[in-house]
């Protein structure tokens, strides 16, 4: 979760104390014209999250290195190999896809940094545990 999905969903979220008992709806009630819990819009936008996410440091080499992930079905491609990796409970995985490689952590569903090919040739990939080629 973003830290501003959690920012606006804590905005919804009105405090009570005493008794609840007759209590009048509350303003997160009315907003949302269910009056659902915090816990319970907290797992809905935790299932609505589909994908990686990509670090400040990640999206920082896509800039700098110029790959475009929303070329043809790379990304998609790199959540499959996410998707993958995390089945066979990898923690940290290399994902190629194409000419580029990610670094993700799995656990987090993240990723930590982006290599294009130019930059792979002679390098060494440290402190992962997997890698998926898709």
């Amino acid at each position: 979760m973003l830290i501003s999905e959690y920012l606006a969903l804590r905005n919804q979220i009105s405090v009570t104390t005493g008794n609840t008992v007759g209590a009048p709806v509350t303003s997160s009630q009315e907003a949302n014209g269910s009056g659902e819990s915090f816990a319970q819009a907290l797992q809905q936008k935790i299932e609505e999250k589909q994908g990686v996410e990509f670090s400040k440091h990640a999206m920082q080499r896509l800039s700098e290195r110029s790959i475009d992930i929303t070329e043809g079905d790379t990304l998609e491609r790199l959540n499959k190999g996410v998707e993958i990796a995390a089945d066979k409970g990898s923690v940290e995985t290399l994902v190629l896809v194409d000419r580029n490689a990610f670094v993700v952590s799995v656990k987090n569903n993240k990723v930590i940094t982006t290599i294009p090919q130019e930059e792979m040739i002679g390098n060494i990939f440290t402190n992962i545990d997997s890698t998926v080629i898709v």
